[in-house]
């Protein structure tokens, strides 16, 4: 099929464009940089430079691609995660106006499916530990956070909702792998290793995590079966982060993460902070495995670190 990956050099968009190329797809990458539009090429597809907010720019590529299916990975967060700090409003942006602008162009374009990103970190922090796509979403979601979370919904409704077009959303999970913030140079790696990531309470914040590889290859199947609708894409082993870090820690040659008190968390990191370490829940990937017709080839964090870290 002809496909529109709208993202391509981002940390999904580069393992993704490969495998669709491998998998026998006709293959367009957008990029804003002439710089990583030769890596797009590289990879055995087109380029095609254009800024996802300039609707008119987005229609152009869209309309020369002539897209089957239409693939959004656009994000663009910090370089260094910090819940005190972060600035949701870029990606926001991409998520909801993109979004917006690649539904138009594609709809004009007859595209038949498109498929955007999410993140499976967004269940409401009560009842089981583990959700599946039909449990409730944060209703009070704490600082920054919670324009982050408004539009990714936002963009989740109006991608399942697409007129006249196949709607699916991946709920990815916590990335690691190449380019993520879990890798050996990443930023959350660096705080590990300062000792600036502790363990917050009795750490029993659910964490479900995916290999940027599994996750692309995730994609790849949307891309080519499964029915309308939202699908979380994790691995087989949500846990909690007394379980998780100890793990990470290791890989990556760090000393033991302090422990602090859920109040001392909260005053210094924000409620955020404090909510992610100690309320957070986990996905279950089940209907991705049934419906996408996927496995991860990294069933579990508690090998993946390792393998990830030491390449």
């Amino acid at each position: 099929m002809r496909v529109l990956v709208a993202g391509a050099s981002g940390a999904i968009g580069r393992p993704l464009i490969p495998k669709l190329v491998a998998a026998g797809h006709e293959v367009t990458g957008t990029t804003r940089k002439e710089e990583s539009a030769q890596a797009i090429r590289e990879a055995g597809c087109r380029a095609a430079i254009c800024d996802a907010l300039d609707a008119a720019a987005v229609e152009r590529a869209v309309s020369e691609a002539g897209p089957e299916v239409i693939v959004s990975q656009l994000t663009s967060l910090p370089r260094d995660y910090d819940l005190r700090t972060i600035d949701y409003e870029p990606t926001n942006r991409l998520r909801v106006d993109g979004g917006r602008n690649l539904i138009a162009a594609g709809r004009q374009a007859g595209t038949r499916r498109y498929i955007t990103q999410s993140i499976a970190f967004l269940y409401e922090p009560e009842g089981d530990w583990v959700k599946d796509e039909e449990a409730p979403t944060y209703l009070d979601p704490p600082g920054r956070f919670a324009s982050g979370l408004e539009a990714t919904l936002v963009s989740e409704r109006e991608a399942v909702d697409a007129e006249g077009m196949e709607g699916l959303v991946l709920r990815y999970g916590q990335f690691y792998g190449p380019g993520t913030y879990f890798d050996r140079d990443g930023s959350i790696a660096e705080q590990v290793r300062a000792r600036r990531f502790p363990q917050v309470g009795k750490g029993t914040g659910v964490f479900s995590f995916i290999h940027v590889d599994d996750a692309a290859d995730a994609t790849v199947a949307a891309v080519e079966r499964g029915a309308p609708g939202i699908y979380n894409v994790v691995d087989d082993d949500p846990a909690p982060i007394h379980d998780w870090l100890p793990v990470y820690v290791e890989a990556i040659g760090a000393k033991r993460p302090f422990r602090v008190p859920t109040f001392l968390a909260r005053l210094l990191g924000g409620k955020a902070a404090a909510l992610m370490g100690t309320q957070m829940r986990g996905a279950s990937n089940a209907k991705a495995k049934s419906e996408l017709g996927w496995q991860p080839a990294h069933p579990s964090w508690r090998q993946g670190f390792a393998e990830s870290l030491a390449q």
